[in-house]
């Protein structure tokens, strides 16, 4: 029922007495069941996600590493062309598998000099009976320098075959900067995003645990108003699927008790909160 008031009177509008009785107990149990609803808050137990344990460990928080922009100065930033290029060179040639390959190539030439070379040299110095003069001497510092050539040479050709090798990991050892750089980048971005969403979804449950009593009056307020059409329960814009529930349970357990006490309570608080979601 309800009343309005104008210039010559006021005018009341009434409805079958059935439905008004109806509704008169429909509002009733609709307390009553808003009256236990309101004790079962189902976000007051709720436990805010921490973000920054999950995301940078226990204890610690963006801040506690190293920002963008040193970051972009450690990689990036005053990066001397030529010093990286020498560096990678002389890490590359002067490597230790390059040196020992080297050393293994020197061990063979001199194996090679002292127990074939020479003693093959010294016999025929021995046959003409020279091993005592001056050309013996001579002969012998010339096959020492010449096996001090080969193992230079030998060294030097590996080292200048490398070049390439070198250019190549300079390329890449470039590109890596580039996109440790990127990488930082989305990686702070990534974990500003989800800093934002894990506070909206923290802040959100907190605001529901605060409201959820004027919730629950928020739907008795559209039971009163049943019998004048559908009234949203939410102002400026569609009930939540929270509040679709909440009205369907609470508004189908009132009437299906209306109808029939017990079994029609639960019954029609399961149908009314299936409506709910539909």
């Amino acid at each position: 029922m309800g009343s309005s008031s104008g210039g010559e009177g006021d005018s009341t509008i009434r409805y079958a007495p059935y439905i008004e009785s109806k509704h008169q107990s429909f509002l009733n149990r609709s307390e009553r069941f808003g009256e236990k609803i309101r004790d079962n808050n189902p976000y007051k137990d709720y436990v805010d996600l921490d973000f920054n344990d999950a995301f940078y460990g226990d204890g610690y928080v963006m801040s506690s590493f190293p920002s963008l922009y040193d970051m972009y100065g450690k990689f990036m930033a005053g990066l001397d062309i030529e010093v990286l290029w020498d560096q990678v060179l002389n890490d590359v040639q002067h490597s230790s598998t390059i040196q020992a390959a080297v050393i293994a190539h020197r061990d063979l030439l001199d194996e090679n000099l002292t127990g074939i070379i020479l003693p093959r040299f010294k016999e025929g110095m021995q046959d003409v009976n020279a091993v005592m003069t001056s050309s013996f001497i001579k002969g012998k510092a010339n096959l020492e320098r010449g096996n001090q050539y080969k193992i230079a040479e030998f060294d030097a050709n590996l080292r200048y075959k490398l070049i390439p090798v070198a250019a190549e990991v300079f390329t890449k050892h470039l590109a890596w900067n580039q996109t440790m750089i990127a990488t930082y980048i989305n990686v702070m971005r990534f974990g500003i995003l989800a800093k934002m969403d894990t506070d909206t979804t923290n802040y959100g449950f907190a605001l529901k645990d605060i409201m959820w009593d004027f919730t629950v009056l928020e739907q008795e307020r559209a039971n009163i108003g049943a019998l004048q059409g559908a009234v949203s329960s939410q102002a400026g814009g569609e009930p939540s699927t929270t509040q679709k529930v909440l009205g369907g349970v609470v508004g189908g357990a009132a009437a299906g008790s209306a109808i029939s006490p017990g079994i029609g309570t639960v019954v029609g608080g399961v149908l009314g909160g299936l409506a709910g979601l539909l």
